[in-house]
């Protein structure tokens, strides 16, 4: 190869590499990803819940809070935000809820690990934390 080729199959790649970092945005902290156990999504709690639903909230903080996130935002690498689009009533009704604290839940929608049964919940805490939730998902636009 002639040294004149030898420099341009060097330099032309090289100058296209400057050429595309140089117009990169720079890296910003939201551009790197959540910390681990940093909420997933942004969530708005309402200010008026039922008293049923406030139960709810209640027995969410105690027992749920710790994966799902303290709004039902999520924690990252520990467990997805209920507060989402895919748990709305039409694609996981309230059956799903009361079948993952019974059962447990096999990861499928997230890469997030299975879901261990939450079976020491009581039927009627269950009720009461859907409630909540359905409560907070409408607040969020979620019907």
């Amino acid at each position: 190869m002639k040294r004149s080729h030898l420099i341009t199959a060097i330099a032309v790649p090289l100058a296209a590499a400057i050429l595309y970092l140089s117009q990169r945005p720079a890296a910003t902290d939201s551009a790197l990803p959540p910390a681990p156990g940093a909420p997933l999504v942004q969530v708005t709690v309402p200010d008026t819940l039922s008293a049923q639903a406030k139960l709810g909230k209640t027995a969410f903080e105690a027992v749920c809070a710790a994966c799902h996130g303290d709004k039902a935002d999520g924690r990252n690498e520990m467990g997805p935000p209920l507060i989402h689009k895919i748990y709305e009533p039409s694609h996981h009704g309230d059956a799903a809820f009361f079948r993952a604290a019974a059962l447990g839940v096999r990861a499928h929608h997230w890469p997030f690990s299975d879901m261990p049964p939450q079976s020491h919940l009581t039927r009627a805490e269950v009720q009461s934390i859907i409630t909540y939730l359905r409560a907070v998902q409408r607040a969020n636009g979620i019907h």
